[in-house]
């Protein structure tokens, strides 16, 4: 549930931008009537209607999240806080610029914006902050928690490099494809990273089961 909960900017962006790009003069009105104040001239261009309501959605549904968390008396993670930021900057130009330029560099400064956060805290605090989040799961000796620090943030690098691979060189002309691979070649990318450091660390986890 939280994976769902985590990923539902994402779903919503993806869904709201493959139906708005498959009925552009649906879009296009959309897009006048609720983004036509916030874009500089007022102008919408039709070819851009479909980016902007799925950045307007993904928006929303970030506020939303955070609303509810704290509605719910739930702590915010500092994730969740920095994501808020960072769509509502990027996607805020990409509205008024009306311009995908800028929300699609986004995942890129968010994954980047995760590493430096790991990096700055292992390296000046002495603090492992992947070994706050796993360590109530899985018990490992101290030079594997650093390594597996650095794993992940060189993880974090290279999916923002990736990002920047697919959205300005593979799929330069294509939104579409990159929108698709955002959601499904990323998830997949992370799904595949859990198993494969699963499967390092299964050794301790057998032996602490032992």
């Amino acid at each position: 549930m939280k994976f769902l909960f985590d990923l539902f900017p994402v779903l919503l962006f993806f869904g709201v931008y493959k139906y708005g790009d498959s009925n552009q003069d649906w879009a296009h009105r959309m897009a006048l009537e609720y983004l036509g104040p916030l874009v500089a001239g007022g102008a919408v261009p039709q070819s851009q209607s479909a980016i902007l309501l799925a950045t307007a959605v993904a928006i929303i549904a970030t506020v939303l999240q955070v609303g509810y968390l704290i509605a719910r008396g739930r702590k915010v993670d500092n994730m969740l806080w920095l994501s808020l930021g960072v769509i509502m900057v990027a996607g805020g130009a990409t509205i008024y610029f009306h311009d995908d330029l800028f929300i699609k560099w986004k995942p890129t400064i968010l994954y980047w914006a995760f590493a430096l956060a790991l990096l700055v805290a292992q390296v000046a605090y002495r603090k492992n902050l992947m070994r706050s989040v796993m360590e109530a799961n899985i018990k490992l000796p101290d030079p594997v928690w650093d390594k597996l620090g650095y794993v992940w943030i060189l993880f974090f690098v290279g999916m923002g490099l990736l990002n920047l691979l697919m959205a300005f060189v593979v799929f330069r002309t294509d939104t579409s494809a990159w929108v698709s691979f955002k959601l499904f070649g990323f998830t997949g990318i992370f799904f595949a990273f859990i198993v494969v450091q699963t499967m390092m660390l299964s050794k301790y986890i057998k032996e602490e089961d032992a």
